[in-house]
């Protein structure tokens, strides 16, 4: 299954990206950023980080709903994904977000 970032600008001028498989699934979803230019580094920080299995961190939410952050070298979280019924769902999609996120083209909705 292959992946793609989406970038989206909302309502109130802001930035953010997704990384979502064919289906439409999330993946992963960034922040919200005040400038085009910082989506797109953060884009790039997900391309860069996502191949390095160390800079993923499963996480449990206090419902035991499971999910993942991705962090960059300097500890910030660069993308979250949702929460998933699953610790499997989770790894399944931590795997993917893995293989594939370094070559994942972008649409830009903006």
């Amino acid at each position: 299954m292959a992946v793609r970032f989406e970038l989206h600008k909302n309502d109130k001028g802001q930035f953010h990206f997704s990384l979502k498989t064919d289906d439409g699934a999330t993946v992963l979803s960034s922040e919200q950023y005040e400038s085009k230019a910082s989506a797109e580094n953060g884009m790039a920080s997900v391309k860069k980080n996502s191949v390095l299995p160390e800079r993923f961190e499963k996480l449990t939410a206090s419902d035991g709903r499971a999910y993942f952050t991705l962090k960059a070298a300097n500890h910030q979280v660069v993308g979250t994904s949702p929460m998933f019924g699953t610790a499997d769902k989770r790894d399944a999609m931590l795997a993917l977000a893995h293989a594939d996120a370094e070559h994942a083209p972008v649409v830009d909705h903006t």
